[in-house]
């Protein structure tokens, strides 16, 4: 996998544009230069918890006796369900009903930026090909610098765009998402049908 296909991997589980009507709602209460500390403070956290998932995954994985292509398998069912719900999304959410008050890590930090996807995803890019962390070090702050922009810009996209058009677009990031999914499902089965002893 190439940097920039790891980057768009990463920015489609990261999925701002469909983050951004539950980012309005939670941030609506704020005044708004409370707003931009708040949002600053959660994607920070949220890029600190992928970077530790990053970086430090492979030696979980190690302590905890698991295979690559275990997690590979692992990580392509979670895809695969996150692609569905953004394609055919719950009326409560993704994630259920949101907490009351200012958020705080919960859930914009985790799971809305940093969830189990991404978490997965990162640990199984560090754990394959631990060689090339700097690669995936940078497709992560790609990914992470364009869900940034766009959360940022979610008032103005919002308007522009409406509600129709940003869940058309976010259903067909979930599509992708189920693409990818299943390849990287296909790709841990193959593996693992390689390197199993003969029973």
């Amino acid at each position: 996998m190439t940097t920039t296909s790891a980057a768009l991997l990463l920015f489609l589980i990261l999925d701002p544009l469909g983050n951004i009507p539950v980012f309005l709602g939670l941030l609506r209460p704020l005044p708004a230069p409370r707003r931009r500390v708040v949002l600053v403070r959660e994607l920070l956290i949220a890029l600190g918890v992928l970077f530790a998932f990053l970086w430090g995954g492979r030696y979980v994985l190690e302590l905890m006796h698991l295979r690559q292509e275990s997690v590979s398998i692992a990580g392509g069912i979670v895809l695969f369900l996150i692609g569905l719900k953004m394609i055919f999304p719950s009326p409560e959410g993704m994630f259920g009903e949101a907490l009351e008050g200012e958020p705080f890590i919960v859930p914009m930090a985790i799971p809305l930026v940093a969830g189990p996807s991404g978490m997965a995803s990162v640990m199984l890019l560090g754990s394959q090909e631990p060689d090339r962390m700097g690669d995936w070090s940078l497709a992560l702050a790609i990914a992470w610098f364009g869900t940034a922009l766009i959360l940022f810009s979610a008032t103005y996209l919002y308007k522009i765009m409406g509600p129709r058009v940003l869940v058309a677009i976010e259903r067909l990031m979930g599509m992708l998402l189920v693409a990818i999914s299943v390849q990287m499902l296909l790709d841990g089965v193959a593996t693992y049908l390689r390197v199993a002893p003969a029973g």
